[in-house]
């Protein structure tokens, strides 16, 4: 299965090894809206007028250091990307500690989103950044709709002929929206925390769980060696993992949509 996971606001402090090279990348057809974007965001962050860059990369004025990082992104040392990303979802999944076989099958099944980089392997080494999706960019213009255009044919052919479990989150789930036959071998997941009030159980989103829960899933997944050819098998697995799932109503030709139920972080 293809694993899509979104990125961390979190980042580590800085990389340790060489320098950021373009060429070496997973998804190679990527790198000329990679370079495009790059060209863009340290333009943006190298910008007279501060306060304008910091505006449209959504920072506030304490993050101004954010720019200064930005702007030595060519120069700056890299490290896996498994490494880079940090906060609750990637705490959970905890890459480090993953059994080696484990690890292996995470190289080949994930990939994260990146306003960016488009996406990125956990092998895939790159330098701390800072660059929402949520971001405007001179030349590119907003994020979320220039990958729009740029991501399907690399995300479809990653995909293959496997299901595709989707975790992003919000605008960066809709930087690849697929249809048809691949969409229905997409499954999207939403997690509901369950808690007692007034005697009912009532369920809700809340970031934690969310996060946390997601991090679990793949761990689980990846530990447990699970290799579903369907959505359907998918859903299997993660069943099988006494994971409460409960299926909601789609139609034909878009991803299947689940809820998984958690009562405890």
């Amino acid at each position: 299965m293809l694993i899509l996971l979104p990125p961390s606001e979190g980042k580590a402090d800085a990389g340790t090894g060489r320098r950021l090279d373009l060429s070496r990348l997973s998804l190679p057809e990527l790198n000329p809206a990679r370079a495009e974007v790059l060209d863009a965001l340290i333009a943006t962050s190298t910008a007279p007028d501060q306060r304008a860059a910091l505006a449209a990369l959504g920072l506030s004025e304490g993050q101004r250091d954010e720019l200064r990082r930005n702007a030595r992104l060519r120069a700056a040392a890299t490290a896996p990307a498994a490494r880079i990303y940090t906060g609750v979802l990637y705490e959970a999944l905890d890459l480090a500690t993953l059994p080696p076989a484990a690890e292996r099958l995470a190289r080949r099944s994930v990939l994260i989103s990146s306003g960016l980089w488009g996406a990125v392997r956990l092998a895939d080494r790159i330098p701390p950044y800072r660059c929402p999706i949520g971001a405007r960019l001179p030349g590119v213009g907003a994020l979320a709709a220039y990958w729009r255009r740029a991501l399907g044919p690399a995300l479809t052919a990653a995909a293959g002929q496997r299901p595709v479990l989707d975790l992003r989150s919000g605008a960066y789930a809709a930087t690849w929206a697929p249809r048809g036959p691949l969409a229905e071998r997409m499954v999207t997941v939403r997690v509901l925390h369950e808690r007692e009030v007034d005697g009912s159980p009532v369920r809700s989103v809340v970031s934690h769980f969310n996060k946390a829960t997601k991090g679990r899933l793949v761990r689980d997944l990846l530990t447990a060696d699970a290799r579903p050819r369907t959505a359907a098998a998918l859903l299997t697995a993660l069943r099988d993992l006494k994971y409460e799932v409960l299926e909601q109503p789609t139609a034909p030709g878009r991803p299947r949509q689940v809820d998984v139920v958690v009562r405890e972080l």
